[in-house]
């Protein structure tokens, strides 16, 4: 089942897409929070906006060097446990919205697809072979990282968290085998990752036996697991693509805030 979140110009409605990601049939609520009814209402995707599929009301939770590759093209080694870091739920935005580069911030900054988990209950320490029953679904992530900002704070909090800097979408896939998907990302069309989830150093049940022994999981956190191999810098007016197997494609422009000052 595929759940999207859109509007037609009015307040956010969720709705279910058809396999062809052509179709979507309105549904009543938050299916996080209640069960799915469908409201007899359909659109066309290409007539709608999509929006983030889950704008998180807690936190987003993401798994840094968890593909060896990444790990050792950005001269690191692989952690013996998943290295966690939180994002804030302020960074999301959705499928074709711009990611905004701050440019007094920040002058290098890059992409990175990945996989992601929408947890569905409220859960905490929950074991590696259990992780299954506390996952919603999974949708495609877009880790956005300044640079040189992550190099020079010595923590990752202002790189990876920025407005903008965590676009998820298409949608939310709830039925997928995710045990070896092609993760891809392309720069104004041209492929720049392409690895695949069998390589995870940590897999998503030992990450989230990981995440919830420290941290109570709330429905609709976000859990990042980690990048392939590729990533690189991305400048003001190139499109990036990120693409998961089996879920879609998550598209964004990246702009400057430069570009939106006036001048005399």
């Amino acid at each position: 089942m595929r759940i999207c979140r859109f509007t037609t110009g009015d307040d956010p409605r969720f709705g279910l897409v058809d396999g062809a990601g052509e179709k979507i049939a309105e549904i009543s609520g938050d299916p996080l929070y209640t069960r799915i009814e469908l409201t007899g209402e359909t659109f066309e995707v290409a007539d709608v906006r999509l929006l983030a599929p889950v704008i998180p009301r807690s936190k987003v939770i993401a798994v840094g060097r968890n593909y060896a590759d990444h790990a050792a093209e950005m001269g690191t080694d692989v952690p013996a446990e998943p290295m966690l870091f939180l994002i804030p739920n302020t960074s999301v935005c959705g499928p074709g919205d711009p990611v905004v580069i701050p440019a007094a911030l920040t002058q290098e900054v890059s992409y990175e697809a990945e996989l992601a988990v929408v947890i569905g209950r409220m859960c905490k320490d929950v074991a590696a072979e259990d992780a299954q029953s506390v996952i919603f679904g999974y949708t495609v992530a877009n880790d956005v990282t300044a640079r040189d900002l992550q190099r020079g704070d010595g923590q990752w909090a202002r790189a990876k968290g920025m407005d903008t800097f965590t676009p998820l979408g298409p949608w939310i896939e709830t039925d997928l085998d995710v045990s070896d998907l092609s993760v891809r990302s392309r720069i104004d069309g041209e492929v720049r990752q392409d690895g695949t989830t069998a390589d995870m150093v940590h897999g998503i049940g030992a990450v989230i036996a990981h995440a919830s022994a420290a941290f109570t999981l709330l429905p609709g956190d976000v859990i990042l697991t980690g990048t392939p191999a590729g990533v690189g810098r991305v400048e003001p007016g190139q499109r990036v693509e990120a693409e998961v197997e089996g879920i879609g494609v998550l598209e964004n422009i990246f702009v400057s805030d430069a570009d939106d000052e006036g001048t005399d």
